[in-house]
């Protein structure tokens, strides 16, 4: 998992992508500005995964930073070089990235 700094360094390249892998609920219930939802337990998540640029970078965030970091090592799988797990929302939020 990336430290918050590592995170805040990633987002501020051009063209990075926040992904946030929890349920559309929990979306719903809050998160990072400019965040697109992509449920990590969806039963499609591997054909949106693959409709990704596998060249961009993205940074990847969950609750606790379990299922974002099991969707890090899908993504490397499968060939996204520039991925970073930056972990659980609460803590991204408390380390003062904007949340909605």
């Amino acid at each position: 998992m990336a430290d918050l700094a590592e995170v805040k360094q990633a987002l501020t390249q051009p063209g990075t992508v926040l992904l946030d892998v929890r349920t559309p609920a929990e979306f719903a219930a809050g998160h990072l500005s400019g965040a697109q939802n992509l449920d990590f337990r969806a039963p499609e998540f591997a054909q949106r995964m693959a409709l990704l640029d596998p060249k961009k970078r993205y940074v990847l965030y969950c609750a606790s930073g379990n299922r974002s970091g099991k969707a890090a090592v899908l993504m490397q799988e499968k060939g996204f070089l520039k991925v970073v797990n930056a972990g659980g929302f609460q803590a991204l939020k408390e380390g003062g990235l904007p949340a909605q």
